[in-house]
C-alpha cells in the first residue's frame, strides 16, 4: 500500500494531537475535540463517524462506572472496603500502595479490569483522604496493577482471548485459562516492584478535583459550638412525673415566651447522663425508649422524656425549681458525630425577606425545620432573647436540626447562604442504610460481567440505574459524579482509530513492518512486535491492536521457521502495557479525573515501565515458549 494524501493528513493530525497532549498547553479533552474536528473538517470522517465515539459502549460504560463508584462511596461501602488494606498497611504509604496493587491485580485476573478499577477508585479516594495524602499517589498504581493483572489468566483481558482464538483458528493448540499465569505473575511482581522502587518517586502529589478540605480546615460540631460560646447555654433536662408540661405540645407550652428557653431535641426516657456538652448536639435516633424527635411546634411532650434546651440559666433554674423537670448530669462521654442532628452557620443576604423581622415572626422552625440557637452581629454573640432580635443584613445565625434539613437549606440563595457546616455533615448524609443494596448491586454487576450474561456496557448501565433507583445515589448527584473530562477525552479520541483504518494508515504500518522484518531473527521480531503492539495500544484499543497484529505475527513467525506461540504471547503481554497515555485504556481514563493527572504523568511512568516489561519479556517468553 502506498502513502496517500489522506494517510499523510491523518498521520499529521495524530502527531499534532500527541504533541498537544504532551505539551499540556490545552486541556486533554479540548485537544481530543480539536482532533475530532480536524478529522471532520478535512473530510476524512463524516460527522456521523466523528461523533460515533460519544455513542461507543466504552464511553457509556466509563460514565456509568463513575455513578456506580459514587454509590459505593456515598453509602460508606468504599470506606468499609478500605479498612482491611488500611489495617494491613499500617502507617506506611508504600505498603498501602503495594497491598492495593496486589488486590487489584488478583481481581483483574478474573474480572473486567475496568470494573475492578471502578470499584476501587472510591475505596482509594477514601483511603487517601483519611490519611491526608494525595489520591494521585495511589490511583495510577491501581490502574497499572489492573492492566498487569489482566495478564494472569485467559479471561483477564480481551487481547488474551484474541491471540488464543487465532491460534486455534490456525490449527494450533490454543492458550488455556492458566497458560498466561506464569508470565502474568512475573509481570505483576515486576510492575509492583517498579512502582514501589521507582514509579512512586515520579507520582505527583496533586490534589484532585472535588478533594475535600483537610479535616483541620473544617471545624467539628464541638469546635463550632465552642466558638459560639453556647456550651453554658445548653441544658439537658428530664420531665418529672406529674409535670404540667406532659401531654402538651411545644406550641402550647411556649417555653421561649415564658422562660426564654428553646427546645432543640426531644428524646425518649433517659438512661443516664451519657452525653456531655457540646456533644448534646449529637443526638441519635435509636428507637424504642431511646427514640429522638426534632422539636417542632406540634411535638407533644411525654412523661419520662428528656429534652435538650438552650437559653438562660435563670430560665432553667425556674423550670427545675417548680418541679417540672430535673437537670441531668452531662459529664459522660458522647459521640460528637451525629447521623441525625447537626448545626450550620447561616448568613443573611442583602435581599433576605428575614431582614427587619424576628425569628418568631418568620416562624423559622416551622418553615425550615431548624432551630436558631445563636445569632452573631458584627462577629459578636448576642446574649438577648434571640426570638425577639430584629434581624439585620450580615447577621450570622447558628441553626440546629436534621442534617437533611441543613442540606436543603444549602439550596437557598435569596434569604441566606450556608456559610459553614461541620466536618461531620458529609459522613452523616451518607445513606448507610442502603449499603447492603450498594454491595448487592456491585456484586451483581461483577457477576454479569465475569460470566458474560450481559454485554459489559449493559451490565454497568443496569448497575448505575440500580444505584439511583435504590437511593444509593441521588438523581442530581449522578450527573455530578461523572468526570466529564475523562468521558469527552475518550469519546473524542476514539474516531482517530476509525480514521487510521478508513484511510489505510494502519494497514500501511503493518505492511511496511512485514517487509522490513522479512528474514529477521526471532528475537528481533519479538522485540519489534512488542514495541509496535505497545505503541499502537496507546492510540487505539488494545483489543483492536491485538486483532490487527495477531495474524501478522503468526505469518511472520511461520516465515522465519519459528513457532508462533512466543510471538502471540508477546502480542498479548504488550497489549496490556497501555500505561503511557490517559486514553490508552478505560482504566487510565477512569483515574485521570479523580487523580488530577496530566498527560506527562502517564507518559513518564508508562514508558519506563514498558521498557522494563519489554526487557523481562525478551528473557521470560522464549524461556517458557521456545522459538
Amino acid at each position: 500500500m502506498q502513502m496517500t494524501g489522506q494517510i499523510f493528513l491523518v498521520y499529521g493530525i495524530l502527531v499534532v494531537t500527541v504533541i498537544l497532549f504532551v505539551s499540556e498547553r490545552l486541556r486533554l479533552d479540548a485537544v481530543a475535540v480539536l482532533a475530532l474536528l480536524a478529522l471532520t473538517l478535512s473530510g476524512i470522517l463524516t460527522p456521523g463517524e466523528a461523533l460515533a465515539g460519544f455513542a461507543d459502549p466504552v464511553v457509556i460504560m466509563i460514565a456509568a462506572l463513575f455513578v456506580v463508584g459514587d454509590g459505593l462511596f456515598q453509602t460508606g461501602v468504599a470506606q468499609a472496603m478500605g479498612r482491611i488494606p488500611a489495617r494491613l498497611a499500617g502507617n506506611s504509604q508504600i505498603r498501602l500502595m503495594v497491598i492495593l496493587m496486589v488486590l487489584v491485580a488478583v481481581l483483574s485476573g478474573f474480572m473486567s479490569s475496568t470494573g475492578t478499577v471502578a470499584v476501587m477508585v472510591p475505596v482509594v479516594m477514601g483511603l487517601a483522604w483519611a490519611r491526608e495524602i494525595s489520591p494521585s499517589k495511589l490511583l495510577l498504581p491501581v490502574s497499572v496493577a489492573s492492566l498487569l493483572g489482566g495478564m494472569l489468566t485467559l479471561i483477564g483481558t480481551p487481547p488474551n482471548i484474541v491471540v488464543s482464538t487465532h491460534l486455534q483458528s490456525m490449527g494450533r493448540e490454543p492458550f488455556h485459562l492458566f497458560t498466561f499465569t506464569p508470565v502474568g505473575l512475573v509481570m505483576v511482581v515486576v510492575g509492583i516492584s517498579f512502582m514501589a522502587l521507582v514509579g512512586r518517586r515520579l507520582l505527583p502529589a496533586r490534589p484532585s478535583p472535588g478533594t475535600p478540605r483537610r479535616p483541620e480546615d473544617t471545624p467539628s460540631v464541638g469546635e463550632m459550638v465552642g466558638s459560639w460560646e453556647l456550651e453554658p447555654h445548653l441544658f439537658h433536662l428530664r420531665l418529672t412525673e406529674g409535670s404540667p408540661l406532659v401531654g402538651r405540645s411545644l406550641a402550647e407550652v411556649d417555653l421561649p415566651g415564658s422562660l426564654g428557653l428553646t427546645v432543640l431535641e426531644v428524646r425518649g426516657e433517659d438512661h443516664g447522663g451519657e452525653m456531655r456538652l457540646p456533644n448534646l448536639l449529637s443526638l441519635r435516633r435509636t428507637g424504642a425508649n431511646g427514640e429522638h424527635h426534632r422539636a417542632l411546634a406540634g411535638t407533644v411532650l411525654r412523661e419520662g422524656q428528656s429534652i435538650l434546651v438552650t437559653g438562660s440559666a435563670d430560665g432553667v433554674a425556674r423550670l427545675v425549681g417548680r418541679g417540672h423537670a430535673v437537670l441531668l448530669d452531662d459529664q459522660g462521654e458522647g459521640d460528637p458525630t451525629s447521623r441525625e442532628t447537626g448545626i450550620a452557620e447561616v448568613l443573611l443576604t442583602p435581599r433576605s425577606r428575614l431582614l427587619g423581622r424576628t425569628i418568631k415572626d418568620v416562624k423559622f422552625r416551622d418553615r425550615y425545620r431548624l432551630s436558631v440557637v445563636g445569632i452573631k452581629r458584627l462577629g459578636e454573640h448576642l446574649d438577648e432573647d434571640i426570638r425577639r432580635v430584629t434581624l439585620s443584613f450580615g447577621d450570622m445565625l447558628l441553626v440546629q436540626g436534621a442534617w437533611e434539613s441543613i442540606r436543603l437549606l444549602q439550596g437557598e440563595d435569596r434569604d441566606f447562604v450556608v456559610a459553614m457546616t461541620p466536618r461531620e455533615m458529609g459522613p452523616a448524609l451518607q445513606p448507610l442504610n442502603r449499603a447492603p443494596a450498594a454491595v448487592g448491586i456491585m456484586l451483581g454487576m461483577m457477576l454479569l460481567m465475569a460470566f458474560g450474561v450481559l454485554p459489559a456496557v449493559t451490565a454497568v448501565l443496569l448497575a448505575a440505574m440500580a444505584m439511583v433507583l435504590s437511593g444509593c445515589v441521588k438523581g442530581e448527584d449522578a450527573y455530578r459524579a461523572v468526570n466529564w473530562e475523562s468521558v469527552v477525552l475518550i469519546a473524542g479520541i476514539l474516531p482517530m482509530a476509525t480514521a487510521l483504518e478508513k484511510t489505510g494508515g494502519m494497514q500501511l504500518i503493518v505492511d511496511r513492518l512485514g517487509a522490513a522484518l522479512e528474514g529477521s531473527g526471532p528475537l528481533l521480531l519479538l522485540v519489534v512486535l512488542f514495541v509496535l503492539t505497545s505503541a499502537l495500544s496507546q492510540i487505539i484499543s488494545n483489543t483492536a491492536t491485538a486483532v490487527l497484529l495477531a495474524p501478522i505475527a503468526f505469518q511472520l513467525a511461520l516465515g522465519i521457521g519459528a513457532a508462533p506461540e512466543p510471538f502471540m504471547m508477546t502480542i498479548a503481554v504488550a497489549a496490556s502495557t497501555a500505561f503511557a497515555t490517559p486514553m490508552a485504556s478505560p482504566v487510565n481514563t477512569l483515574v485521570l479525573g479523580p487523580g488530577g493527572y496530566r498527560f506527562k504523568d502517564f507518559f513518564k511512568i508508562g514508558v519506563l515501565l514498558q521498557l522494563v516489561i519489554l526487557a523481562v519479556t525478551i528473557v521470560l517468553v522464549p524461556a517458557l515458549f521456545p522459538f
